[in-house]
């Protein structure tokens, strides 16, 4: 039996993750906004279940529902950092608030549980973190660059803390769904006030997406990944990132060539700005 922390377990993957662990017997702590989203799992799962009202943009409160964790259950195997929204619109269309907004959430409150978990998981000597990002810190699409912005920079976040950890027996997987078909087109979404000088204009193509009846359904299937989730815990050593979906990876793999021929281009002018050999 392991015992996991995961943050926004009241939909999607977070909610899929929680059902699959109580059902195979393990324990879990998880963040909710609202506890009443969460009661059924209270109830069917009494013993090892327990909700916390956490919100993540709340730093102290991150520290603090983190210790109170590790300090109740004596052990946490698994930190979950799953938290996050999907925030669309052209840049220039986008408020303030809402740019603070998600930079607080997806990526400053992803830092904070996971530098929160650290010390516990260092003093126990191992443990794993999981960051739940997306093919989307990988890749990048009109209408979505506040949510590209905060999943690149959790991912660079990760990939350099996992070099960190790695001497104190912690493993870190970043991983990188595609298309599910969960609340997150939906529910999760949240739209920027559009303006017309952008109608036609491929930062609005996202609506087709959101819109049931012309985004059609996304191949994934939660609970397969969920699935893959749990069992590359047991992976040794853990694997840097986890790609779950043929979309993700399909589009990820375009991205990443396309990318090394840009940079296989500049050869030349890469070497045109270094010292002469022997200066």
């Amino acid at each position: 039996m392991s015992t996991w922390l995961i943050t926004g377990v009241s939909s999607g993957f977070g909610r899929e993750l929680t059902e699959q662990l109580l059902g195979r017997g393990d324990r879990v702590v998880g963040t909710v906004r609202d506890t009443g989203k969460v009661s059924d799992l209270a109830g069917r799962y009494p013993e090892s279940f327990r909700a916390e009202i956490l919100d993540v943009t709340d730093t102290a409160a991150v520290r603090q529902v983190v210790d109170r964790a590790f300090a109740e259950t004596g052990r946490i195997d698994v930190v979950v950092s799953n938290a996050g929204y999907g925030l669309f619109g052209a840049a220039e269309e986008l408020s303030d608030a809402q740019v603070d907004h998600i930079i607080a959430t997806n990526l400053t409150g992803s830092i904070q549980l996971i530098r929160s978990a650290l010390p516990h998981l260092r003093a126990q000597r191992g443990g794993r973190i999981i960051q739940i990002s997306s093919y989307g810190g990988q890749v990048a699409f009109p209408g979505n660059s506040m949510y590209h912005a905060t999943k690149w920079g959790i991912e660079g976040f990760c990939e350099a803390v996992a070099q960190e950890v790695a001497p104190f027996g912690i493993g870190v997987t970043i991983v990188e769904p595609g298309g599910a078909r969960t609340e997150f087109r939906y529910a999760s979404a949240r739209v920027a006030d559009l303006m017309p000088e952008y109608d036609g204009n491929p930062a609005h193509a996202f609506q087709a997406m959101l819109d049931p009846d012309k985004g059609g359904l996304a191949p994934g299937d939660p609970g397969r990944m969920a699935a893959r989730i749990i069992a590359g815990v047991e992976a040794e050593p853990a694997p840097l990132r986890m790609v779950l979906g043929s979309q993700a990876l399909d589009n990820t793999l375009a991205a990443l060539r396309a990318r090394v021929a840009d940079f296989e281009q500049q050869t030349e002018l890469a070497a045109s700005t270094d010292y002469p050999p022997g200066e």
